[in-house]
């Protein structure tokens, strides 16, 4: 067991209120956490085993073995989302070709199942970088997510998101990372996944105050996002719309037969 586990997390707007204890809090002693790494190379990390724990894609569960959930966190959202959006030059069921956002792992399944298994769309798909005119250049539709969504201009073309075609293919929330945790790694001693989020949430206006600034985003927006679209219990629908992303991802090809989920702390 490590004395002073290394987690990683993304520096993306949605992530803050899980990491903020860990960065600017009180459990900054608790770990050691490592600086802005995108949601995908917080996976990377993790199954490279440079660190005990990341908030990590919630595909990426099935896909590193060994890995415990912490339990009761994860960044979800039941309707709109605003941060995970397909955008298209032409209407959905004439898309050919998808420019996927790279940053991106369980978007990238997410469009792929509400293509193909709910609209009977199956494009080709290619990665890319998150610059939305370049992906526009070479594909009918482009995934972003994270604050490139949040940020990009979209005037004259058709936006989908994401997490709003979930809910209505399912009626059921959709969670996009959970914290990813090494077996036997962490103790009562270390990082409090769900006492950080309840310390996050009390710091909503000072993280609104950093992203809006840095973001160039309306204050108001920000908090309206962080309260209102995003949502950050892992409760039983949750674990509902979880389980049932993670079946049809097997059904598509896009994983194996999905495991049994694993909580740490064992009891909650």
């Amino acid at each position: 067991m490590t004395a002073v586990p290394r987690i990683a997390a993304s520096s993306y707007l949605n992530s803050a209120p899980l990491v903020w204890a860990f960065s600017d809090g009180s459990q900054r002693d608790r770990c050691i956490l490592e600086p802005d790494p995108a949601p995908s190379a917080c996976a990377r990390l993790l199954a490279d085993k440079k660190v005990e724990g990341a908030l990590i894609p919630s595909i990426e569960v099935q896909r590193i073995p060994g890995l415990s959930i912490a339990r009761g966190v994860c960044v979800a959202a039941r309707d709109r989302v605003r941060s995970v959006l397909l955008v298209s030059t032409v209407p959905l069921e004439r898309i050919h070709t998808v420019a996927l956002d790279t940053q991106s792992r369980t978007s990238v399944a997410l469009v792929q199942i509400l293509l193909g298994r709910f609209r009977g769309v199956r494009p080709r798909y290619s990665a890319a970088e998150p610059n939305l005119a370049e992906m526009l250049e070479s594909a009918d539709a482009a995934l972003l997510i994270g604050d490139p969504a949040m940020t990009v201009d979209t005037a004259g073309a058709d936006v989908y998101d994401l997490a709003e075609l979930w809910w209505d293919a399912t009626s059921l929330p959709f969670v996009f990372a959970v914290w990813g945790l090494r077996k036997n790694q962490f103790s009562e001693s270390g990082p409090d996944f769900l006492s950080a989020l309840t310390e996050g949430r009390a710091a909503i206006d000072q993280i609104a105050d950093r992203y809006a600034l840095s973001l160039g985003l309306d204050r108001a927006s920000v908090v309206e996002y962080l309260t209102s679209n995003i949502h950050y219990e892992l409760d039983g629908e949750g674990l509902a719309g979880l389980e049932r992303f993670y079946r049809l991802a097997a059904e598509e090809g896009l994983i194996t037969e999905p495991s049994p989920l694993s909580f740490w702390p064992d009891k909650g």
